[in-house]
Order: structure tokens, then C-alpha cells, then sequence
């Protein structure tokens, strides 16, 4: 059993009304667990991919440890820097999470941010992404391929989610290997990509399958090719071939997972990391990846510092300030 005070304040609560929460505090050295209220910081605005992934673990994290009560909070600005700048001065606070992502790798490889995937505690990897590049359904391109040539030949805008995120990987990926010539054009979130695209500003886009799943079902956007290794197993993307298939070598998996804040104490890392395994067990966690068509690929803890130090280095080849 941990060496435990109460607060004066919980003290008080609970003489003055049985069964009050209270929040435990070790001597020193502040709460080892956290209060109850804990807000999870999205980095990215409203309805994008990274909304949608903090949303459905602050519910799945709910479920597997009731006394808490997760509020998200949207701080989308400078692709992510603003959200994880302000986390970074949550450190050795158990009651902040964030919905993290492959920004927080590549953005201090190339903007000058005062964090680094270090400076945070890693808890969980819930999976992996692989976007699509989409066009309008009245595009002249129908693969992936045909993209290529066609920004060799002429201007070809496409939309990315922040200045280094996925997207920009997968462009950059391809200008170094296929000679692609594609004008970025970034967006705060995969929702304003969307609309960009859908309202003619850019004529191409790389977005994960749960941005675009509905607009590919109505008809309005369709699937040039997929950046992974292999097709989707899911029904709705599985004719959508892999950029590989057509001749286009590229392929980059975006990972979702959640952080904590750095210096934590370890009794906190470890609370988070148990409530996270309850999560990932869950049928909740289940529904999440299928309802987002993620590959189910976990890590936790160490195992996951150990992924962000590998993504780190793949990114490093391609992303420079």
C-alpha cells in the first residue's frame, strides 16, 4: 500500500458528506493518480481524425476507470505545435492526457518547437492508419500513378492536415522516389482538407479512410490508391489498391495513441497504462478501430517509447527543417 495523506480539503469533504470524492496526494510529491476531472488535449480542431480518436478514448478510459470524468478540449493551431506547447506545460500533472499522433514526431523535426516525443510519458498506441489519396469524382485521375505524371506535367494542388503531419510524409515520400511535383496545400485538420477538396481549392488529398468513407459511398470523391503495404481487409476499402500495385513505392502508417504528461510520477504512469489495457480489451476499443478502419496494432508503455523512438528515426529520412 502507497503511504498516503488526505488533502485538508478532502478531509473535510468527506466529514462533511459520506462517500465524497477525494483526491489522494503523496507526501511531497503530489497526486499519484489523478483527481478525478482530467481533461485529454486534441491538438487538431473539431471533427478531423485526431477529435474523433481522443473522443472515443476519453469514453473507452471513462468505462475502464469510472470515478473519472474526461473533457475534451480542442487547441488546434501551428499543425499540432499550439496543442502539444500547451501540454508540454502540463508536466507532472496526472489529470492531462493528449490525443497524439505522427505530428508529435515530425513537427520537432521540422519546425523549431521547444518539445520532442521525449518530454512526454507514452501509454498507449491504440493503432494505425493509412491514408488514401482521393480526388472529386469528376477528376481526370483514376490511380495513383496517373497523380504522379500528371504533377510532373502540370499544377497539381493537394491538400494535406498540417505542414508535417502523414500527409506531407507520403508527398514527400513520393517527390523523392517517384519525382512528384505536388503543391502542398495545408489545412488544420482532415475536416478542412476534406471541404478544401470538396470545394475545389485542391485537386487532390491524402486522408485517413474514416474522413472519407461517407464520401465514397456517395459517390462524390473517389480512391486513387492506398499508402500501405497491403490492401485493407475492411469491405468498403478493399478494392482500393495500394500505391505499390501501381508502380508507386510508398507506404507510411500513421500512428494513434494517447500520452500523458512528462515527469509523472510512475504510480500515475502506471494507472494510466492499466486503464488503457482495460480499454483496449473492451468492446468499446473494438468498435472504435472498426467504426475509424484502423489496424489494431497496440503498444503500451515502454513498448510504445520504443515505437516513437523507431517512427522517429523513419522520419527523420524524410522530414528536415
Amino acid at each position: 500500500m502507497r503511504e498516503l495523506v488526505r488533502t485538508a480539503v478532502a478531509v473535510s469533504c468527506a466529514a462533511a458528506l459520506a462517500g465524497c470524492a477525494m483526491t489522494e496526494q503523496v507526501v511531497g510529491a503530489g497526486a499519484p493518480r489523478p483527481s478525478g476531472d482530467v481533461t485529454m488535449v486534441v491538438p487538431f480542431a473539431a471533427g478531423g481524425g485526431s477529435d474523433i480518436a481522443g473522443r472515443a478514448m476519453a469514453r473507452g478510459l471513462e468505462a475502464a476507470e469510472p470515478g473519472l470524468r474526461i473533457t475534451v478540449d480542442n487547441r488546434d493551431g501551428g499543425a499540432g505545435a499550439v496543442g502539444y506547447s500547451y501540454f508540454l506545460a502540463k508536466a507532472g500533472s496526472p489529470d492531462y492526457l493528449l490525443a497524439t499522433e505522427t505530428s508529435l514526431i515530425s513537427l520537432p523535426r521540422s519546425q523549431d518547437v521547444a518539445f520532442s516525443h521525449r518530454d512526454f510519458t507514452p501509454v498507449f498506441k491504440l493503432g494505425e492508419d493509412y491514408t488514401l489519396l482521393v480526388a472529386r469524382q469528376d477528376s481526370p485521375m483514376n490511380t495513383c500513378d496517373q497523380a504522379v505524371r500528371r504533377s510532373k506535367q502540370q499544377r497539381v494542388l493537394a491538400g494535406i492536415s498540417g505542414a508535417a503531419g502523414p500527409d506531407a510524409i507520403v508527398f514527400e515520400l513520393m517527390r523523392r522516389r517517384e519525382g512528384a511535383g505536388f503543391d502542398q496545400v495545408p489545412y488544420e485538420s482532415g475536416g478542412e482538407t476534406l471541404a478544401g477538396l470538396l470545394g475545389g481549392q485542391v485537386e487532390l488529398a491524402s486522408l485517413n479512410p474514416s474522413e472519407v468513407v461517407g464520401q465514397l459511398r456517395a459517390g462524390r470523391l473517389k480512391a486513387l490508391c492506398v499508402f500501405a503495404d497491403t490492401r485493407y481487409d475492411y469491405p468498403e476499402l478493399a478494392a482500393i489498391p495500394t500505391a505499390a500495385e501501381q508502380g508507386v513505392e510508398v507506404s507510411f502508417a500513421q500512428f494513434r495513441g494517447v500520452i500523458a504528461a512528462g515527469r509523472l510520477d510512475p504510480r500515475a504512469r502506471e494507472f494510466w497504462i492499466a486503464a488503457a489495457r482495460e480499454y483496449a480489451a473492451s468492446p468499446g476499443y473494438a468498435e472504435y478501430v472498426h467504426s475509424e478502419y484502423l489496424q489494431p496494432k497496440t503498444a503500451f508503455g515502454v513498448e510504445f517509447a520504443e515505437y516513437l523512438r523507431a517512427n522517429d528515426a523513419l522520419v527523420a529520412e524524410v522530414v528536415a527543417r
